[in-house]
């Protein structure tokens, strides 16, 4: 079997710090906030329904999905400053797969944007199958107009009767470029080219690459918060498994028998930890953090005395120092 050498494995970023002057637990609790703030909006938005607004189906489900996720952030996130091992690790999770699902919505609703963008370009309508559609045609106020018209030409004539007046009439046109596209199929490709599409698109990644940074922040101090309970003076039955090797794997604090292993969190800690075993309890065991954490158990003494003085007290407690004089020594 041949063995991958070091260099070649892939290894997750573990960032020790948050914007390079935080230490991670204030950057999980900026981030929880930053989420908290965000799931609030899906409890307003099955609050709008009672008001008689039309969801769709999509909407519906992410709205659903936001009042679940808001209710397991408000259970884990007290539990930051505690650092609790399964609590900490849950909420790595929570956001884990809080960002793949957040991701997919924006996506869906791009897309079915970008369609509508397009569809308005080319004087069509939308799409009825992409998702969301029925939703964008409703607000969004220019899918399907009840006049469609780029520019209004208004015709005046003397009014009849005793009265002086005049009569206008609005006569509406549509432009050489709209008269051109108009009948054209909306495409994805053609929403994203108009105007301000590709800075929306940019704007979008970016934010993407954001929720990722955040990622690697949250599951570095619930990774933190674990090797710390491991190498915590309470928790003896756990150790490292130093035997020489590059990557070091601690005891798991979920197995059976540990005080943290125990009932239904036991259970979903294991399978919690079991993905990415590597990453949560593997590493080098001489770490900044834990040299930190050997270093708040050590306490130094000073000594005021003269040189050598702390050596003969450990000597004489020891039985190790020199041999007692002879009693006729003083005798001459």
């Amino acid at each position: 079997m041949a063995i991958t050498p070091r260099w070649m494995r892939l290894r997750v970023p573990r960032p020790r710090t948050f914007l390079y002057f935080m230490n991670l637990r204030t950057g999980v609790e900026m981030i929880s906030l930053s989420m908290l703030f965000n799931k609030v909006t899906g409890f307003f938005g099955l609050l709008a329904v009672l008001t008689g607004l039309r969801l769709s189906p999509l909407q519906l489900s992410m709205y659903i999905y936001s009042v679940g996720a808001l209710i397991l952030l408000a259970i884990l996130a007290p539990h930051i400053r505690k650092q609790t091992p399964f609590h900490c690790l849950a909420l790595a999770w929570l956001y884990f797969f809080d960002t793949i699902i957040n991701t997919a919505f924006t996506a869906a609703f791009a897309i079915t944007w970008f369609i509508a963008v397009s569809a308005d370009h080319n004087s069509s309508k939308i799409l009825k199958g992409a998702p969301g559609s029925n939703a964008i045609d409703d607000t969004a106020g220019f899918t399907n107009p009840q006049y469609n018209a780029s520019k209004v030409g208004v015709v005046v004539s003397p009014a009849e009767g005793l009265t002086k007046g005049q009569d206008a009439v609005a006569i509406a046109a549509a432009s050489a470029a709209a008269a051109a596209s108009s009948g054209q199929n909306p495409s994805l490709g053609q929403g994203v080219g108009i105007e301000e599409g590709v800075p929306s698109l940019i704007l979008v990644l970016i934010m993407t690459l954001i929720r990722v940074y955040f990622i690697l922040i949250v599951m570095a101090y619930a990774r933190q918060v674990l090797r710390q309970y491991i190498h915590s003076p309470s928790s003896t039955k756990l150790h490292l498994h130093t035997d020489g090797a590059g990557d070091s794997i601690a005891d798991n604090p979920f197995a059976v028998g540990n005080p943290e292993g125990d009932g239904w969190k036991g259970q979903v800690g294991r399978i919690m930890v079991k993905v990415g075993k590597s990453y949560w309890l593997g590493g080098q065991a001489d770490e900044d953090w834990v040299k930190g954490l050997d270093g708040r158990f050590k306490t130094t003494k000073s000594s005021g005395g003269p040189p050598g003085t702390i050596e003969r007290e450990r000597r004489a407690r020891s039985g190790t120092g020199p041999p007692t004089p002879s009693p006729n020594l003083g005798k001459l």
